[in-house]
């Protein structure tokens, strides 16, 4: 027998061998072909084995014509152009059972756009049969349903064909009140789920498709508002074969009307249960439930709706009957020692503004503003001495009441307004406003004052937002880009005047 040399005797004589792989017979065609772990060649292993059995291949997805966005269930809509990677990301999260295997690829296959149907080309691999890795590539059909959204469905929507109405009622003069609890309500995204919102002369009403809407919003209410709340239902319509009722639910719901800077003559069981306090007290806070302060005395008490509504009282004083006065001159009580949060006891000297230079009529009296005034300064307050009060209460405290000449609410801020103005500075901010739908506005005269008395309503809530730090970081301010160019010209116009006074 011929002996072949050994390998390393080759190497030496400089031969080069090549080690070629050796083919086997496939164990299912016997076609030769690469060994691999399964012993069968890739015809064959796609033909035994599917690695894309229990991945879908259809699906179905909600597409809103309106607004031309997809729906992430379970209620988060996107949008999304068509053949965009968003898209893309979007259905293959949409496909079940690719956890299964490994995506390697994936593609659009162009479709027709007014065809209703999205087709993806998916590349796969899953390891088989015994190490085996086997690559398929297959196509998912997505059939586009159109279904209009929430937001576009509310739009579209019959403001009459709703099953919750929340009713909102405060009965005061003005409507402050409902201006800072819709800045609460865009803040917290309450009015997400209305169908309408209309008002009324005394408050708002709030539409919804659903009772348990009109519920989370009574909830809202009563957490930020002092109200009291009462509910009924109506019998819309009755189907006897299966025995299924409609009902209209209505949800009626009760501002205290007592608002911030309002003073109260407390009745006087009420003042002896509460430690004998007032019997006029100011308004300083109202949240869920509302907060007295006695001016004279600094002391403060909390008050729940159901607390007041077991003995009510009304306001004596609102803010449309303060007058403005002149600090002369302000002293601290005992030493500064009686302080209530940022509230500090001091006596003051003010004269009327009106009659400032006139008369020599000077008033006295104890003011909670004692961090908050200096002599030169103007406040608001109540004029107790000319103010008639007609409240039977007072005459029940058997030692008799001396009201003060004079109770000082807050600080004015009325002159710097004017010198803003009259440089042209605007606002440089803007609230957001809800959809309401206005009541008809009467014509003439009526029509006139009850848009001016909107418009009074709007300025003041918003000056009380510039003066109170605390409403303001209650609410959502932003900027207003438009104002910006008015204000920079007013800065301009400003600096022009002062280089003309130099």
């Amino acid at each position: 027998t011929r002996r072949h040399p050994p390998p390393r005797t080759l190497a030496m004589f400089g031969v080069q061998q090549h080690n070629a792989p050796g083919h086997v017979l496939c164990c299912m065609c016997g076609v030769g072909m690469p060994p691999n772990p399964a012993g069968m060649c890739v015809d064959c292993i796609r033909s035994q084995v599917d690695i894309t059995d229990g991945i879908q291949k259809q699906c179905t997805v909600l597409y809103c014509n309106q607004c031309a966005r997809y729906l992430q269930p379970p209620r988060h809509w996107i949008r999304a152009d068509l053949e965009s990677k968003e898209l893309l990301t979007f259905c293959i999260k949409r496909v079940k059972g690719l956890g299964k295997v490994k995506l390697t690829d994936a593609g659009f296959i162009w479709t027709e756009p007014h065809s209703k149907r999205l087709k993806i080309k998916l590349t796969v691999q899953k390891e088989v049969l015994n190490g085996a890795i086997l690559q398929q590539t297959f196509v998912v059909e997505f059939v586009v349903e159109w279904h209009m959204c929430d937001a576009c469905s509310r739009a579209a929507a019959n403001a009459d064909q709703w099953t919750a109405c929340v009713q909102v009622r405060q009965k005061v003069e003005h409507k402050r009140t409902f201006l800072f609890l819709e800045q609460l309500i865009l803040k917290h995204g309450m009015e997400a789920n209305t169908i309408g919102i209309k008002s009324q002369p005394d408050g708002l009403d709030f539409y919804y498709g659903s009772r348990s809407h009109g519920l989370k919003l009574l909830d809202f209410l009563q957490q930020v508002v002092p109200v009291r709340a009462r509910h009924d239902k109506q019998l819309v319509s009755h189907d006897a074969n299966n025995n299924t009722y409609n009902y209209q639910y209505t949800f009626m719901v009760e501002i205290v009307p007592v608002c911030k800077e309002d003073i109260v003559c407390l009745p006087y069981k009420v003042s002896l249960g509460l430690g004998g306090v007032g019997p006029v007290m100011l308004v300083t806070r109202v949240g869920a439930s509302f907060q007295l302060t006695d001016p004279s005395t600094l002391r403060q008490i909390w008050v729940a709706a159901d607390q007041y509504y077991r003995a009510p009282y009304k306001p004596i004083g609102s803010a449309k009957m303060m007058t403005e006065y002149i600090v002369l001159d302000i002293e601290p009580s005992d030493m500064g020692r009686q302080r209530a949060g940022k509230y500090l006891l001091a006596d003051v000297q003010v004269a009327r503004l009106a009659d400032f230079g006139v008369n020599d009529v000077i008033l006295h009296a104890k003011t909670h503003l004692g961090h908050h005034l200096n002599p030169g300064d103007t406040a608001f307050g109540y004029d107790l001495a000319s103010l008639q009060i007609v409240d039977p209460e007072l005459e029940k405290y058997k030692h008799g009441v001396q009201l003060p000449d004079v109770l000082l609410v807050k600080k004015s801020y009325q002159e710097k307004r004017r010198r803003r103005r009259q440089k042209g500075v605007a606002r440089g901010w803007k609230l957001q406003r809800m959809d309401i739908a206005e009541e008809e506005a009467a014509g003439g005269a009526r029509g006139v004052r009850e848009e001016e008395r909107r418009a009074n309503d709007e300025e003041l809530f918003l000056q009380e937002l510039e003066e109170d730090e605390d409403v303001r970081a209650q609410v959502q301010i932003f900027r207003d880009a438009s104002a910006q160019p008015r204000a920079a010209a007013g800065d301009a116009a400003a600096g022009d005047d002062d280089d003309d006074d130099d």
